[in-house]
């Protein structure tokens, strides 16, 4: 007999929304974003020998986990030189991020009896 296991609805309707704030603004990411997602920022950001690669994912990924609105004006903000949002505090959001949906499960536990 063939072995089956169905691995539910992908999303929890419950997901609470994920917000950041940086120099006074509040952007919004999505609630969950793709596992896809995390694995290919896992992937490409593996190789540290490219950094001009490297840096164009971290810009994929924010564009990828932030609402299209949030992340307009988050991408005006971070390349605002009077701001001069650094690297490391970008790093910082990144990682924030990361754990945040790394952390959360994709479908409701099952009750304890």
């Amino acid at each position: 007999m063939a072995k089956f296991k169905d691995f539910g609805s992908p999303v929890a309707p419950e997901a609470e929304k994920v917000e950041i704030q940086l120099c006074g603004d509040t952007f919004s990411c999505r609630p969950q974003i793709p596992g896809k997602t995390m694995l290919d920022f896992a992937r490409r950001t593996s190789d540290d020998s490219n950094a001009s690669e490297n840096a164009g994912v971290l810009l994929d990924f924010f564009q990828s986990v932030m609402y299209p609105e949030s992340h307009a004006r988050f991408d005006v903000l971070i390349s605002d030189p009077d701001k001069a949002i650094s690297l490391e505090s970008l790093m910082e959001i990144v990682s924030w991020l990361m754990e945040t949906f790394g952390s959360r499960p994709t479908e409701r536990s099952e009750p304890s009896s």
